[in-house]
């Protein structure tokens, strides 16, 4: 394979690494050749996953650290880490995020603030924290996990759709100020994945078949799907994208729900 198409000698950083999406993410990554710095909060769930990946992909370096990126001082904490360990960091991928479902007139103060740090501020702050390290060598590159929520309406709730698309344009802006140093920033909007976090609304027969009506690929997605077009994002083969936001949807966005 084409080195264009391999992530050998690239050490990638990722969020809200333990499960779903995150998950995904690393096992693509760790196929395609790269070194992993896995963080979430859930350090088990981490350990567990590194055991997995280090079993088999035996000449790669797999890393864990436990953290709550909706903190300043834990994002700080994870900045140390990395510093410390004096490896170079050529990827960025911005996962962590949470979400709380509710009608805009019932969020308490606390929760609209939770979901800003954790969805949007983290990625902003980690990509700012690490700019140093990502500009290095002319090659570093950054993808957000944003959403569709971020693009039309969708019944996940005001906070979550408003921070995901303050996420897309962060994404933007951070292509066109850090092309010159040698950055790509890209993000990717899944629409419904199959995860831990979607099983509970997704078992509802009657909202399920309401997804599907608006998905023309008539069936919800998978995180490995998500995490193939990061890599994509990430790869050499895409040197020339930065600034581009694509979703992982099925179609959906053609609909609308």
């Amino acid at each position: 394979m084409s080195s264009l198409w391999r992530l050998d000698q690239h050490t990638a950083l990722i969020t809200g690494a333990s499960k779903g999406i995150g998950a995904a993410c690393a096992r693509e990554l760790a196929g395609l050749g790269a070194d992993l710095l896995l963080v979430a909060r859930d350090m088990g769930s981490l350990e567990e996953l590194q055991y997995e990946l280090e079993a088999t992909h035996v000449d790669q370096q797999v890393r864990v650290f436990a953290a709550d990126l909706s903190e300043h001082e834990e994002r700080l904490a994870l900045l140390d880490w990395v510093v410390d360990l004096g490896t170079d960091l050529h990827l960025l991928i911005n996962n962590a995020g949470g979400n709380v479902t509710r009608d805009a007139l019932d969020y308490q103060r606390d929760e609209i603030q939770s979901l800003i740090e954790l969805n949007l501020l983290s990625a902003f702050e980690l990509s700012r924290l690490l700019h140093s390290r990502l500009a290095s060598h002319g090659r570093g590159a950054i993808v957000n996990v944003g959403s569709v929520s971020g693009m039309v309406h969708v019944r996940s709730g005001a906070p979550y759709g408003m921070t995901k698309a303050a996420l897309h344009q962060l994404t933007r802006n951070l292509a066109c100020e850090w092309a010159a140093d040698g950055i790509r920033v890209n993000a990717v909007a899944p629409w419904y994945i199959r995860t831990r976090r979607t099983e509970d609304v997704l078992a509802d027969p009657a909202y399920l078949e309401e997804v599907l009506e608006h998905t023309p690929m008539g069936r919800v997605g998978e995180p490995a799907e998500v995490a193939a077009a990061v890599a994509f994002l990430c790869m050499p083969a895409a040197s020339y994208v930065s600034g581009e936001c694509i979703a992982v949807d099925g179609g959906f966005l053609r609909y609308g729900f």
